[in-house]
């Protein structure tokens, strides 16, 4: 698990995506990937796996619901509720990537659902404020490029997910051209959205005060992105780990390609839309990004077409979590060693709550070096050794979203 000691290159040559922009940016890459590659899946020339791609799209959906409260029908507030449903929704794509053939009727149907009952639902709706579309159309600059953006991007999803549910009614040549239209208008929109935001800065939203006995589901959830992602991140390993036990048993089948290429695409994530890398968080710089372009890329390859880049896959991920146990433990306990040596005529006392999230920490990169190392060694561990280190890593990850939900906000 990466640390939160940041590291600063020079100044100004930070990228400064949001996660918006960054899950806007992961979904083009996505949409022009799929469809480059259907052109030698068509031919026969590529093997497909349509469950993990369907399942990693949903999971990129419910990423988004859950750290912004953005449907794919529109914005909403970010309540228990909606946190709940986008992790469900994450779950079942998990399921999809993870366990080949079991849900693929299922997932094809909610990609559908999603694609074209959400792309005509915030196309309506940018037609009934057609005044204020029309409005911005007529002024030059980024307000025209948002609104084109928009409309592109609305129009395409409605296509592609009639296309999803009634493949029968194009031919393989026009889904390839519209994944590819559809991957670059999200390109034009993300872009559009960081320009607007540099112009346009967010202003804080104003904290209303909670309503007396509102229940858990309705009351807000303004989760932190960094607590976000790791509670997403918790249920996956979790769910993944409980997988594991059937798979191990011969009781399900499962696919190691979805497996690692939606780890890699969510560390790609990580990486882009806050510089957290295995080994520790730094400015998100132009090397910084393009490592997180490739991992999505390797990612999205790896979901899209099995077979081909497993082994490297599984060595490179299993190489980055050696790393990010190994490092970090390094960095942290070699001060110690030497403040052991040299004590301090005044011990410094450290709070519990700073001593809990250096314990969780610790843990986690014991735990991440063990898991590097079944990933290494496949075999060597026992299959349900390693899901109980999954398990324990899932777990740990949600002690650590709560240790770091009760720290005190830095000045």
């Amino acid at each position: 698990m990466a640390e939160y000691t940041e590291q600063d290159p020079a100044p100004g040559k930070e990228f400064d995506f949001t996660i918006e922009a960054v899950i806007l940016f992961v979904l083009s890459v996505f949409m022009l990937l799929f469809g480059i590659l259907l052109f030698a899946i068509h031919t026969g020339t590529l093997p497909y796996t349509p469950d993990s791609t369907y399942g990693l799209f949903l999971v990129i959906v419910a990423l988004q619901v859950i750290t912004m409260g953005k449907t794919p029908f529109g914005d909403v507030r970010r309540s228990g509720l909606v946190i709940i449903i986008g992790i469900a929704a994450a779950v079942i794509g998990m399921g999809a990537c993870f366990v080949p053939g079991a849900l693929t009727s299922l997932v094809r149907t909610l990609v559908g659902v999603i694609l074209t009952v959400g792309g005509a639902a915030l196309l309506v709706r940018l037609i009934l404020h057609r005044e204020k579309a029309t409005a911005w159309l007529e002024i030059p600059g980024i307000l025209r490029h948002i609104t084109l953006a928009s409309a592109l991007v609305y129009i395409m999803a409605f296509l592609l997910g009639l296309v999803t549910l009634l493949p029968a009614l194009t031919t393989d040549t026009l889904t390839t051209g519209l994944l590819i239209i559809d991957g670059a208008s999200l390109l034009y929109l993300a872009w559009s959205i960081r320009a607007l935001e540099k112009i346009y800065p967010k202003k804080a939203e104003p904290v209303e005060p909670e309503r007396p006995h509102r229940s858990f589901l309705s009351k807000d959830a303004p989760l932190p992105l960094t607590t976000a992602i790791l509670i997403f991140l918790g249920v996956l390993l979790a769910f993944l780990a409980v997988l594991l036990v059937p798979v191990n048993l011969g009781t399900l089948p499962f696919s190691p390609d979805g497996q690692l290429g939606l780890l890699l695409v969510i560390m790609a994530i990580q990486v882009l839309a806050m510089g957290e890398t295995p080994v520790g968080q730094f400015r998100r710089s132009r090397l910084l990004v393009l490592i997180g372009l490739v991992f999505a890329g390797l990612g999205i390859f790896s979901c899209i077409v099995p077979g081909i880049l497993t082994d490297d896959l599984r060595v490179m991920l299993g190489l980055l979590n050696l790393a990010g146990g190994i490092v970090p433990l390094v960095l942290r306990f070699y001060p110690l060693i030497r403040q052991m040596k040299n004590p301090p005529a005044t011990p410094v006392p450290v709070p519990p709550q700073l001593r809990n999230l250096l314990v969780t920490q610790t843990v986690l990169n014991i735990v991440g070096i063990l898991f590097g190392a079944s990933m290494l060694l496949p075999g060597f561990i026992p299959g349900m050794v390693t899901a109980a280190i999954l398990f324990c890593n899932g777990l740990l990850l949600f002690v650590l979203a709560y240790i770091l939900s009760t720290l005190p906000a830095p000045e």
